[in-house]
């Protein structure tokens, strides 16, 4: 009986209170604890990232996070007398300024041993450069490539003379190869978009300030 009695003064029924108005104390909002939250949300920021009013331009923050501390950073007026690290310092500055003679390597070791450690390997492989053509095979690779300079390209004359296609490009040149090639490059460029066209052209003009930056 005792149970049924705590039961209804813990819990109203319907009958005697109306639902729409049973809100549990602990769940309702008042507008003093929003504004209490509110407030205690509304941090200010650090100084270091509002904006400067002294410079009229913008600048870097330098602001690191915060990082355990390192002995070899507390100098030593900062440590206690008994401190062993006081002792690590005093051994570790007097190794540094005082080194035997024995141990102290000599210059013919030293050159012997920069003599003896091998050189890593060449990106490229190693050439020599020939000069080995006559005016006559200069004078054959200028009529072929006029001849035919689909056929001739310039790889296939610098395997044909054991040459470089850039000398084969000093040599002669094919103009109506070349104006095909640039008539099949408008023909691209004139589907590229406005950004891609915009980003060319800053290219180009960065190119021409190459020679200005040295």
């Amino acid at each position: 009986m005792a149970s049924i009695i705590l039961v209804r003064a813990l819990r109203p029924s319907a009958s005697t209170i109306e639902s729409s108005g049973y809100i549990c104390q602990a769940c309702r909002r008042h507008e003093s604890t929003y504004r209490r939250t509110r407030k205690a949300l509304r941090v200010k920021p650090d100084p270091s990232f509002l904006p400067s009013k002294t410079e009229t331009q913008d600048h870097i923050i330098f602001n690191p996070p915060p990082s355990v501390a390192n002995v070899y950073h507390t100098p030593s007026l900062f440590l206690p007398s008994n401190d062993p690290r006081r002792r690590l310092h005093t051994r570790a500055s007097t190794a540094s300024t005082t080194t035997p003679a024995s141990t102290a390597p000599s210059s013919t070791t030293a050159k012997e041993s920069v003599e003896k450690r091998a050189l890593p390997s060449s990106v490229r492989p190693e050439y020599q450069k020939k000069y080995h053509l006559t005016p006559e095979q200069v004078e054959e690779i200028r009529r072929l490539r006029k001849e035919d300079p689909r056929k001739w390209t310039r790889v296939r004359l610098a395997e044909k003379f054991e040459c470089s296609q850039f000398f084969v490009s000093l040599c002669c040149a094919a103009p109506e190869v070349k104006a095909e090639q640039d008539k099949q490059l408008e023909e691209i460029k004139q589907r590229w978009g406005r950004r891609k066209t915009e980003a060319r052209d800053a290219r180009q003009e960065r190119k021409k300030l190459w020679g200005q930056d040295a």
